[in-house]
């Protein structure tokens, strides 16, 4: 079932009406990709808050007038995957992010440093664990 301005997640009666709206969104593309409520839900509503906080007079307008019930499956999401811890590697001179058993990295980075940050924020949002390699492993 598809959430709308009328009928959402408890969770999220207490956001402002765009960054409500956004959650929405984010939530509803998810549910089309397979992916859990329970696991949706804190994703959705943190990647809403970001993206409120940091969106431009334009993206709030643009997502004002947004079909937020209209979304189609997207080929490349894994929702088995919502459980794997992530990991980071050194490869090819570059630090990756990348949850256990996907096909590809999530992101590459230049630094360890930042490489570990990416992958406690994606690790953070699915509830796993970060599993870090040397470089030589």
């Amino acid at each position: 079932m598809m959430w709308t301005m009328n009928d959402y997640p408890a969770s999220w009666k207490n956001l402002e009406e765009l960054e409500r709206k956004k959650a929405i969104d984010i939530g509803n593309a998810m549910l089309i990709d397979g992916y859990k409520e329970e696991d949706l839900i804190p994703i959705a509503t943190k990647q809403a808050k970001d993206w409120y906080k940091e969106a431009s007079k334009e993206e709030l307008d643009e997502l004002k007038n947004k079909k937020i019930t209209q979304h189609k499956k997207d080929p490349s999401a894994q929702p088995e995957l919502m459980n794997h811890d992530v990991e980071i590697f050194f490869k090819d001179d570059k630090w990756h992010v990348k949850t256990q058993g996907a096909k590809r990295a999530d992101s590459t980075h230049e630094t360890k440093q930042t490489a570990l940050k990416r992958a406690k924020e994606i690790a953070d949002n699915k509830g796993v664990k970060v599993v870090q390699h040397n470089k030589n492993e």
